[in-house]
């Protein structure tokens, strides 16, 4: 964070109209900002800024945005909110399990591209809250949440979940058993919910799933309760549950 308590914005966008749009709303919510225009500058930059928060466009001129995402990854944890013209829901799954934390698409309004920062702040903050107020470990079954360490593990083998699925994944075992409705879980999670984030919670919840179930098709621990939201299982229950 900067002196003024603002965050400190990386923005990889290479379409100069986009980019102007992006900086100049920062400017005026008084957000310090670094650009890169292309990948191997955002690469650069994020190793040396160290941002706290990476706008990043997925069409970049000499890389794709993905493999810019996975390279960041290898040493930081910076929340990513994709921002891109690809809308299909393949493409915010591949962004998601590349690392991405959040996904907008073009053409976006100002005020929900600031939505989705302040969403953003929200949710680490709330990671932040859940970590150090819970000082136990959680157990399911094979899984087990380390509140404390912040960590995951799935029959003893650590798993990396992003900030968001962290979140989602904390709130489920905070209410084990018990079913959370869709909107519950936008409001606790995304706290500033728009319309459009009941899709991306579907694309996140799946991504969730790929990481702490072995199998996707029969899962083991989140159960869809269809048109109404997701409930953790508690292993000894034999309710079959459903997926997305």
């Amino acid at each position: 964070m900067t002196n003024n308590g603002k965050p400190f914005v990386l923005v990889v966008e290479d379409d100069m109209p986009v980019r102007n749009l992006i900086t100049t709303t920062l400017e005026s919510q008084k957000y310090k900002y670094e650009t890169a225009v292309n990948g191997n500058q955002a690469v650069m930059a994020a190793a040396s800024g160290n941002p706290d928060i990476i706008l990043m466009d997925l069409g970049l001129p000499d890389m794709d945005g993905i493999d810019v995402i996975q390279k960041i990854r290898t040493w930081s944890v910076a929340p990513i909110i994709v921002i891109s013209a690809r809308s299909d829901d393949q493409d915010k799954v591949d962004a998601l399990d590349a690392g991405a934390d959040d996904y907008l698409t073009k053409p976006f309004s100002v005020e929900e591209l600031l939505a989705r920062v302040r969403s953003t702040l929200r949710r680490l903050q709330y990671l932040m809250k859940t970590e150090t107020s819970n000082v136990s470990v959680f157990h399911n079954g094979e899984l087990t949440i380390d509140y404390g360490a912040g960590t995951v593990a799935v029959d003893g083998h650590e798993i990396h979940l992003m900030p968001l699925e962290y979140s989602l994944l904390c709130l489920l075992a905070q209410n084990v058993g018990k079913v959370l409705t869709y909107q519950f879980i936008l409001d606790k999670v995304w706290v500033n919910a728009l319309e459009s984030d009941m899709s991306s919670l579907r694309v996140y919840m799946a991504s969730l799933r790929k990481k702490i179930e072995k199998d996707t098709a029969h899962p083991k621990y989140i159960q869809t309760h269809i048109g109404v939201g997701y409930r953790m299982i508690k292993v000894e229950d034999s309710t079959p549950s459903g997926q997305e």
